[in-house]
């Protein structure tokens, strides 16, 4: 019966682009697992379509990652960088062009799979449209984030009342991890249905590159401690909480240390403000001689990079997973994370890494401490979390599970999406 199935899907993310480089402004873990999970879904006979928004003039329309397997920009608001939260008002529009691209390649899509709120408001109008059957990804819940920021937004109501619509009405939620679904049903709604499906990472990549190759690449001596931070720069990763914790590291002037904070900017964006904001905490903490900014990692070096630490440091507020995490962890590195939402399901305290208090620069501080000071120990740390990464997070196996997921739905009985129920509900009331 499974071979009867049109395995031809969607996957929608309006503000995250798939083809775009990883690191960049507005780019990062969703970017990473919608790709992903695009190409994986391509190798097991899917017809894959991304689409995202186009954020600029000279960005091609599509883009072919792998056979059957390709990235869509659709003209939505201006062919320009919009920060995220200036982006809702341009879904209807991203809508239009969504049906506009259906009509003239001839294919309907019967399912679509969304990423993030914005996206998620998307599927529910194809869905009141013509019936599209809905699977989504938060990647971030605004129930959570407003918790942590002194700042809310202005669409933040609009938000959480999308967040709440799509649990609600989604044919299913797809949850990253066990404490992710407990935040939906604790802030978001008990209604809905949600499945647990975590996410990836090329195993075969990281952890492609032994230690002492990868320092000899980055010209790192073999002595040396090295913590490292790859992510976006923005409050609410934490970053600042991981360079106050290093500047109290009790190693610190006894053995040569090396902090890497990885990630891309852009000067002018919050992200490139961001940045600037740390390296003035680093300079006044007197740790510009061993801290080091490279700037965006691209796809071939990041690998050398989580090679050649001794500890990888995830000091997110909050995170719904944490791809970082596993990345590392495939690669053999132990991980200090913030004790939040999907970490504490990634990392398991004392077998791949240690968990510390969003926040605590203190207990971050005696994390990395504890892991750096005993090379034995961070070996076998780093084995575990290799062996946990290689049998549960690769992306061929979360695939998988979403092919199962999308086929069961595939099955169901297609419903009456509610425009034409209206409009057959008119109609007999006119012809009465």
């Amino acid at each position: 019966m499974k071979s009867a199935i049109q395995k031809h899907i969607a996957l929608i993310s309006v503000h995250g682009d798939p083809a775009i480089e990883i690191g960049k402004e507005e780019a990062g873990g969703q970017n990473v697992y919608v790709r992903q999970v695009g190409e994986a879904l391509a190798k097991q006979g899917w017809k894959v379509d991304m689409f995202t928004r186009r954020a600029s003039s000279e960005q091609a329309t599509v883009v072919e990652h792998a056979e059957n397997c390709r990235t869509i920009r659709l003209t939505a608001g201006p062919a320009e960088f919009v920060p995220r939260d200036n982006i809702f008002g341009y879904a209807p529009e991203f809508v239009e062009q969504f049906l506009k691209f259906q009509k003239q390649s001839g294919i309907q899509y019967q399912i679509v799979h969304t990423n993030y709120w914005i996206s998620s408001w998307v599927g529910m109008e194809l869905n009141k449209i013509q019936g599209t059957k809905q699977v989504h990804t938060y990647h971030s819940l605004g129930a959570v984030k407003y918790k942590s920021i002194s700042t809310i937004p202005l669409i933040s109501k609009t938000r959480l009342g999308v967040e709440k619509a799509v649990l609600e009405t989604a044919e299913t939620i797809v949850a990253t991890s066990p404490q992710e679904k407990e935040h939906m049903r604790a802030l978001v709604s008990s209604k809905g249905n949600i499945d647990i499906i975590p996410c990836g990472t090329d195993v075969e990549r990281f952890g492609s590159v032994e230690r002492e190759e990868a320092r000899q690449q980055l010209g790192i001596d073999p002595e040396t401690k090295v913590i490292f931070y790859v992510g976006r720069f923005d409050q609410r990763k934490g970053i600042e909480t991981l360079v106050r914790a290093v500047s109290q590291s009790q190693l610190r002037g006894k053995t040569p240390l090396k902090l890497i904070i990885g990630g891309g900017s852009r000067p002018g964006q919050s992200d490139g403000l961001e940045r600037d904001r740390i390296e003035s905490i680093v300079n006044e903490l007197g740790m510009s001689s061993f801290t080091s900014f490279p700037g965006n990692l691209d796809h071939e070096i990041l690998p050398t990079y989580y090679a050649a630490a001794d500890v990888c440091v995830v000091p997110s507020h909050y995170e719904p997973f944490g791809l970082v995490a596993i990345e590392a962890m495939a690669s053999g590195t132990p991980v200090v994370a913030s004790d939040v939402g999907g970490l504490q399901f990634t990392v398991v305290p004392g077998e791949t890494g240690l968990l510390a208090p969003a926040k605590d620069e203190v207990a971050f501080a005696a994390a990395i401490d504890q892991i750096i000071s005993n090379p034995t120990w961070r070996n076998k740390l780093g084995e575990a979390a290799k062996h946990r990464v290689r049998t549960k997070f690769s992306w061929d196996g979360v695939a998988s599970q979403l092919s199962d997921l999308y086929i069961d739905l595939l099955q169901q009985p297609v419903k009456v999406p509610a425009s034409v129920v209206s409009t057959k509900v008119a109609a007999s009331a006119v012809s009465a």
